[in-house]
């Protein structure tokens, strides 16, 4: 015996959608802007800002001294590297958080160290972010002396030159207003999309006559336009004739109950 099984299949129109879209416009705009919002104020009064401070120094190596050639640059590059993670080593890490007692582990102290190094350059940019702008230079300008020394000692290079100390920073680092304003008015524009476009593929309700056709296969004859008005004024009729009803039925009640009272008075009489 043969089964026949018929798939259903989700058909999405494009402009139906886009019309639905902007029929929910003021919807979207309105959560896009409540989201935004919130991310503007939990940015500026739950997140506490940091501020970064950046040195710079140059590694001068032994070939450095007398002529520079593009291998010595090359190298010079590639030794970066090296340098970076020599300059977030434990070890030198550790030291500073000692020197400065501060209540931190290395895992957590590290990650608000940046090592950077420009292009075709040997120039190596140190920095670290903090709550506090004065603490962050002065922890920098250490974290780079003690990693000056860590490197001559292992890398055996001549110097370690200075080229610019640490700022102070006026203006907070993070966390950045703007970004998290952005953040927010795409999430909440994209949750509304999100909530309407399932509203939408979920509601499976006949509203046109396309919709008959499109889901049940069935052809319209004719269809009958609903007034929405002279069904309301149908159906008041409908509640003025019903409490009419009810007022007969309470007023034919009373006047049955009249009647018995003035009955069992008029037997009252007689029998006196």
């Amino acid at each position: 015996m043969e089964q026949n099984y018929k798939n259903d299949e989700l058909e999405i129109d494009l402009m139906e959608i886009i019309q639905v879209l902007w029929h929910w416009a003021w919807a979207i705009v309105l959560s896009a802007a409540v989201v935004g919002a919130i991310a503007i104020i939990y940015a500026m009064f739950f997140i506490t800002p940091m501020y970064k401070s950046t040195t710079r120094i140059f590694v001068l190596n032994q070939s450095s001294s007398e002529s520079l050639t593009v291998s010595d640059l090359n190298l010079g590059t590639q030794l970066s590297n090296d340098y970076k993670e020599l300059i977030r080593s434990r070890d030198v890490v550790e030291t500073v958080i000692e020197e400065f007692e501060l209540n931190t582990t290395y895992e957590s102290f590290v990650k608000r160290i940046s090592v950077s190094s420009p292009t075709n350059t040997r120039i190596i940019d140190i920095s670290l972010v903090d709550p506090n702008p004065l603490m962050a230079k002065e922890l920098v300008d250490r974290l780079r002396e003690v990693a000056a020394v860590n490197i001559k000692e292992i890398m055996a290079v001549d110097a370690v030159n200075l080229v610019d100390e640490g700022n102070v920073p006026l203006n907070p680092y993070e966390p950045s207003v703007k970004k998290y304003a952005l953040i927010g008015v795409l999430a909440g524009g994209f949750l509304a999309v999100a909530v309407i476009l399932v509203l939408y593929l979920l509601d499976d309700t006949i509203k046109t006559p396309d919709d008959v056709e499109k889901y049940l296969g069935l052809s319209v004859l004719a269809s009958i336009p609903y007034d929405e008005e002279a069904d309301t004024v149908v159906l008041r009729k409908r509640m003025n004739k019903r409490k009419k009803k009810k007022n007969r039925h309470v007023l034919n009640t009373n006047s049955t109950a009249d009647a018995v009272r003035a009955t069992e008075e008029i037997n009252v009489n007689v029998k006196l």
